[in-house]
């Protein structure tokens, strides 16, 4: 089986379209890191990722007859405008169902490559049943993302490249995962012609389908994934493509969202290119590798797959960046509420650069500070708290606090005292119109709306961040409303930093 894909991936046709990208390599991030760091400049491809090579390859390969009677496939995105260019030059219609929550930018970017956009949904499941039934009625071909030989062995021509462009032996590949087409590809290629090299596969850690899959032994279906990195999240991976990753990939690393944003910085400094969260995957688990196993002098390279990143994301990532790097701490530190007693906190912080201060009095005991402060990477942060206990202050720190880093620092405002049994709740809405209406029409009046906060992050959902007054003996009936709604939701009642700033 490894030599058919070997001889498809030598001869798939993916260059009438697609171009060999450069293998670069980032000069400041090796001196950094002290290893030798490659990036493979997939962002580069026409449509902007790699996701061209494997559509265009089962295209190229489709009878006449086929391709007179079209093609379709599903897609929020990168594979959406690889079909659609690959029909159009093939010259075969091409339907592409997107979400509804697709932004209009990727829209309008398949329509100007000639795909006929159906919008349907609010997932890329949901789209993904609509273009099979028109599949049916219509007798088109799907051209499917990730689960198909022939879209493998177009995305496994990057490692063939890959190989002939590396300065010296690659000791180790990190490829981002999503349904899992393109790890598929480069591991089984890679594993034949360079088996000295080792394949990392990376998923983000809240977008867990391979590697749950693998640890399980069989496909699992995730009830939900990760909105961030919507390049990668599917809630199940291919059979074709699992089946490739159990015997040719080495291991599969899971990444957080700070990390992600950092890893977009890095390559930004880099190359002056932004890639989109999907892209940067390879380079956030290169770093944690190397602090994993404290390697130096390797070679060691990354997939950039990707750079269609919607302009107004780029707030969100600069927030969350500085946090992934390590070179910003976030606290909720407790200080007397006295004349001087902010002038005194001040004096133990010395001439650290402060990011922000949140203060808003809430008693006249205690006053609960949001602080956010530069530091100069791994370590300081803990150093910092640690100092800070020293001197008697009650610190929280909020690195890992997801309802901190999404709201509360942007809401600090003290305690209300009309609120009365309040829950609080994170919820991922569809970004989309009705979206909140929806939300408030199954509530139906019920619970009070205590606290409401949204931000727009320019991705397909929402964050939001909702307070509800439920009486003890209306949270049976409140759970069965969760339950019905169908957005996920994380319960931040708990939440040690929600009474301080709340």
């Amino acid at each position: 089986m490894p030599h058919l894909y070997l001889e498809a991936i030598e001869h798939a046709r993916v260059y009438d379209v697609a171009k060999e990208t450069p293998l670069e390599p980032a000069a400041k991030l090796s001196a950094r890191l002290d290893n030798t760091i490659l990036l493979k400049r997939e962002d580069l491809q026409p449509v902007f990722s790699f996701k061209l090579r494997g559509a265009y390859n089962k295209i190229a390969h489709m009878s006449d007859d086929e391709c007179a009677r079209g093609v379709i496939t599903a897609s929020a995105g990168n594979h959406a405008q690889g079909v659609a260019l690959s029909a159009r030059r093939r010259g075969c219609r091409a339907v592409i169902v997107m979400p509804s929550t697709t932004p209009e930018i990727k829209v309008c970017s398949v329509r100007e490559l000639g795909g006929e956009v159906v919008l349907h949904g609010d997932s890329y499941s949901d789209a993904s049943a609509h273009a099979q039934l028109l599949q049916q009625e219509q007798g088109l071909s799907f051209v499917h993302p990730y689960d198909d030989p022939l879209v493998i062995a177009g995305q496994g021509t990057i490692a063939e490249e890959m190989l002939r462009q590396a300065p010296n032996d690659l000791d180790a590949v990190f490829v981002p995962i999503g349904g899992g087409g393109l790890i598929a590809g480069m591991a089984v290629y890679l594993k034949q012609m360079s088996p000295h090299t080792r394949i990392i596969g990376v998923e983000p850690a809240d977008s867990t389908a391979m590697y749950d899959s693998v640890k399980a032994g069989k496909r699992v279906m995730l009830d939900q994934v990760g909105i961030f990195a919507d390049g990668v999240a599917v809630k199940q991976v291919g059979e074709i493509t699992f089946d490739l990753v159990r015997q040719y990939v080495d291991e599969i690393m899971l990444v957080d969202t700070d990390e992600i944003c950092a890893a977009i910085k890095d390559i930004y400094d880099e190359t002056r290119c932004i890639v989109e969260p999907a892209g940067a995957l390879g380079l956030a688990a290169i770093k944690a590798y190397v602090a994993r196993e404290g390697v130096a002098g390797k070679t060691l390279a990354c997939v950039n797959s990707g750079a269609n990143m919607n302009f107004d994301r780029l707030r969100y990532v600069a927030e969350r960046a500085e946090i992934g790097e390590q070179r910003e701490a976030v606290f909720a530190v407790t200080i007397p509420e006295r004349p001087g007693a902010f002038f005194d906190f001040c004096k133990h912080l010395g001439r650290r650069g402060i990011t922000e201060f949140n203060y808003r009095l809430s008693g006249r005991d205690e006053a609960h500070i949001f602080v956010g402060m530069r530091t100069s990477g791994p370590g300081e942060g803990d150093a910092i708290q640690a100092m800070l206990e020293g001197q008697g202050y009650a610190v929280i720190n909020l690195r890992d606090n997801e309802l901190a880093k999404l709201h509360l620092r942007h809401m600090v405002g003290g305690r209300s005292g009309l609120a009365r049994h309040e829950v609080l709740y994170r919820f991922e809405f569809p970004e989309r119109p009705g979206a909140l209406l929806d939300f408030l029409t199954k509530a139906a009046g019920r619970w009070n709306i205590s606290l409401f906060h949204y931000r727009n992050h320019g991705a397909a959902y929402g964050r939001v961040l909702v307070g509800m007054e439920v009486p003890e003996d209306e949270r049976r009936a409140f759970q069965a409303f969760l339950d019905d709604l169908d957005y996920p939701y994380v319960d931040e009642s708990a939440n040690p930093a929600y009474p301080l700033f709340l």
